[in-house]
């Protein structure tokens, strides 16, 4: 019996290699899993912790930001108008 075990064993070391690493590459796989769902749950339960006051906090923050660029845009645009305006004032054909 033992002998036959040896020889099917001897027979099927590549079915038994292959088998063998894929137990592995599930097991690997259900650590990653595990610690994606970890991490999952922390970011859930920091957010829960801080509730929507910091959220909406950090949404003003963006808002002032934004507003902020937008000014400077505005100002961009008007001095190009004007540089643009001058360059083609000079451009036109004197009589």
């Amino acid at each position: 019996m033992v002998e036959q075990a040896r020889s099917w064993i001897r027979e099927n070391q590549t079915l038994l290699l292959f088998l063998l690493a894929q137990g592995g590459a599930l097991a690997i796989a259900g650590a990653s899993m595990l610690s994606y769902f970890t991490r999952l749950d922390t970011r859930v339960t920091i957010m829960e912790e801080r509730g929507a006051s910091y959220t909406v906090a950090r949404m003003d923050e963006m808002k002032l930001k934004i507003n902020s660029l937008e000014a400077q845009i505005k100002t961009n645009q008007a001095t190009i108008d004007r540089l643009v305006a001058a360059f083609l004032k000079d451009r036109e054909p004197r009589p």
